[in-house]
């Protein structure tokens, strides 16, 4: 036997399996999807039957569609316990594989201080909820003074490998203030006594709580409440403690009255978009950062054929929104979207028996080489696309949502 080789084999073995275990065999790491649209869940008024999550749909960030026509995705009469929820938040679960909803239980026609809960839901598919009850006054003792519970969201919390929930919570003439607790594993009730998320300067009021984790920290935009209410950042390099003021400014680029802050990240990596609602204007206010102190009003690139009401936006995939445009979307919203500037929106006359549309346009323009521009929706398809002859007649548009696919013949008077 060769002695050389009954030394060199061993080596050979020992330095396979270092090889091995320092991941040369490992598989590569899975890659996540990239996100091409935006989902926005919010509510639409202080009516009871406006008192629902809906959902709209869009490609950019900017450009958003209702969908199931405006009307709500979830029955708040079968998700509450007071028949009305407000304030939606969704997110996406660290691992990919589900969505988390977190909702106020309220009617505003009960009173500003009526409601004692939340709703949790949670989804694997953005179209099916299962949805939970927590009622914050009979849940944990010494809750007498309890008032009111608003605004909740939810954030992973990757130390503690659980999903925090946040929220305001009054007691007697004391200030709002935000506090968290730890969802259970199934997401159907909270963990924990709630404990104090953020104690501001002064001990002013605070509520509609929003954190973002952006690089080593947490940025954790509320909205003070008194005599001078605004949204404002605190800082921390932890998210259950440690908060404190980014500066004493006020971040929103209005001197209407706002509420309800959403901070999304917008796909194609130029910024943030920090958004709120303007509540007593009835319309909602969209900005672009950064860096988080400095705010550009982006108002001229946004379009929105509803107006919400206190809502958050969550990135979704290709795969997620043509899924939801198939459930939700129909072929004929599509095909009245047209945003050409000659169209006279008020004279559109649609036949969704014939599968007919006609569009009338100001007198002179150009019908030879004529392109309706259609919004483009996420999830949808509209073909053909652009400029088109209509001097020889109708031209046939077919639209295709998920699995629904119509086709439309097109005339332009």
């Amino acid at each position: 036997m060769n002695k050389s080789n009954t030394f060199i084999q061993p080596l050979l073995l020992l330095a396979m399996v270092v090889w091995h275990l320092s991941g040369a065999y490992a598989a590569p790491p899975v890659k996540q999807p990239p996100y091409s649209a935006y989902l926005f869940a919010y509510f639409t008024g202080n009516d009871k039957s406006e008192e629902q999550i809906c959902f709209a749909l869009s490609k950019d960030g900017y450009h958003y569609q209702a969908l199931n026509n405006g009307q709500p995705v979830l029955s708040s009469a079968a998700i509450s316990e007071t028949g009305g929820v407000r304030d939606p938040h969704v997110i996406r679960s660290a691992d990919g594989k589900a969505f988390y909803m977190v909702a106020t239980d309220m009617v505003s026609a009960n009173g500003w201080s009526s409601n004692r809960g939340l709703v949790l839901l949670k989804s694997t598919d953005l179209i099916h909820w299962t949805s939970s009850r927590v009622n914050i006054q009979r849940k944990y003792h010494g809750q007498e003074q309890l008032k009111r519970v608003w605004a909740p969201q939810t954030i992973y919390d990757d130390s503690a490998k659980k999903y925090l929930v946040y929220f305001s919570l009054q007691y007697g003439n004391e200030p709002d203030k935000i506090c968290y607790a730890y969802a259970n594993k199934d997401f159907t009730d909270l963990e924990g006594e709630p404990k104090q998320l953020f104690y501001p300067p002064d001990n002013i009021a605070c509520i509609d709580g929003d954190i973002v984790h952006k690089g080593d920290k947490y940025y954790l935009f509320f909205k003070t409440e008194g005599s001078s209410p605004g949204i404002k950042i605190a800082v921390s390099h932890h998210l259950t403690y440690g908060y404190t003021l980014q500066n004493p400014h006020y971040v929103q680029q209005t001197k209407n009255p706002v509420e309800g802050a959403g901070t999304f990240i917008l796909n194609d990596g130029s910024g943030y978009i920090l958004m709120y609602d303007m509540y007593t204007s009835g319309r909602y206010q969209f900005t672009r950062t950064t860096d988080f102190e400095t705010f550009t009003i982006m108002d001229h690139k946004v379009f929105m054929n509803f107006h919400p009401r206190h809502g958050t936006v969550m990135p979704v995939t290709t795969a997620e929104a043509r899924r939801l445009a198939a459930h939700w979307l129909l072929p004929a919203e599509v095909i009245t979207s047209a945003q050409h500037p000659a169209i006279q929106k008020f004279s559109t006359v649609l036949d969704t028996v014939a599968q007919q549309l006609t569009y009338r346009v100001t007198p002179g323009t150009n019908l030879s080489a004529f392109n309706p521009q259609f919004t483009a929706y996420a999830g949808v398809t509209i073909t053909p696309a652009g400029p088109q002859d209509f001097t020889k007649g109708p031209v046939s548009y077919t639209v295709v949502t998920g699995h629904k696919k119509q086709t439309y013949r097109i005339s332009i008077q």
